[in-house]
């Protein structure tokens, strides 16, 4: 089976963005054939600086690398290495109603968070569906959040060959990882939007207060607790094994137990998940050389595929390419 997924420049990745995508990420490449490309092109719609762009670019890769990504295994790329993806996203564009794009929930969110209503960010969907198709992705590993872009994409893929009377594109299939939504230390879904995210790869010290700043009610240490409705022990559980999340739930239920103690665990849970990881991303940043091969090498392979659908493009809706442009 093919993967593809994507994780956008945006901002430091968290442990949102861990548990929720990179985790299974590096989880699939050892039984499929994966490609994950850093969304630079889809940034644009919210960072406009463009030496902070190429930062946080090189920071994702950084990050891929460093929690295991393995570059023999998976295709790890920059998005906008593949120039056949913008000439998809026009092509699709030409076969999408306008209705479709205005039905995304992502678009009403973030034009309701005072995000500039750009053309970029109205067809986001457009772009994102060329992401998928260009590859002739089976499966996309996507947050809860994202699953109506992967229905778009199945949508997109079948205007364009119900208008052509062809079948250029395969139909993708969202897949959601248990994780799919976790808990900022305020409550809310960890995102860098509500400054409420633990980064993955901050100091330890930076860390553990993090951690220890999540957010908890009054309850006295001697009094039972109800771990469902408790921010630490949503995190906790995400973190730490079946056994251990069993043991605490009993001494939530059983009190005695102050948050204090679980958020201590938690620090600790990050530490042993994500310590070694920082080592790494440590070494890897330390020979750019290898990181950029690397990117350079899976727009190699990944462009190899584009082209080739981009060419089964071309033949269904009349598109002439000349020797030059093949070159």
């Amino acid at each position: 089976m093919r993967v593809l997924s994507g994780v956008q420049p945006s901002g430091k990745l968290h442990l949102g963005n861990y548990l929720g995508a990179l985790k299974q990420h590096i989880e699939l490449q050892h039984d499929n054939e994966a490609f994950y490309f850093i969304a630079n092109y889809h940034s644009l719609t919210t960072v406009q600086d463009a030496e902070r762009l190429r930062a946080l670019t090189r920071d994702v890769a950084l990050d891929y690398l460093a929690l295991g990504l393995d570059p023999d295994k998976a295709c790890l790329f920059r998005q906008s290495d593949i120039p056949e993806v913008c000439e998809l996203t026009w092509i699709l564009s030409t076969v999408t109603g306008e209705g479709l794009l205005r039905r995304a929930h992502s678009y009403k969110d973030k034009i309701a968070k005072g995000i500039t209503a750009s053309m970029g960010l109205f067809c986001y969907p457009v772009l994102m569906a060329a992401d998928i198709l260009i590859y002739r992705s089976d499966i996309v590993p996507v947050g809860q959040d994202q699953v109506q872009h992967v229905e778009m994409t199945q949508d997109m893929a079948q205007y364009f060959n119900n208008t052509y009377d062809c079948e250029v594109f395969v139909r993708p299939e969202a897949r959601l990882d248990e994780a799919c939504v976790v808990p900022g230390i305020d409550g809310q879904k960890m995102s860098k939007s509500y400054d409420n995210t633990i980064e993955l790869f901050d100091t330890p010290k930076k860390t553990r207060k993090r951690i220890m700043s999540i957010k908890t009610d009054s309850t006295p240490v001697e009094d039972p607790k109800d771990p469902e409705k408790c921010n630490v022990f949503a995190i906790f559980r995400l973190l730490a094994s079946r056994e251990e999340v069993e043991a605490m739930d009993a001494a939530y239920r059983k009190g005695g137990l102050g948050y204090g103690d679980v958020k201590k665990r938690v620090a600790e849970l990050f530490e042993e998940t994500f310590g070694p990881a920082r080592e790494r991303r440590v070494e890897l940043a330390a020979n750019p050389d290898h990181v950029e091969d690397v990117l350079t090498d899976g727009a190699r392979r990944a462009r190899t595929i584009a082209r080739q659908v981009m060419a089964d493009v071309h033949q269904a809706c009349g598109i002439m390419a000349s020797k030059i442009t093949n070159r």
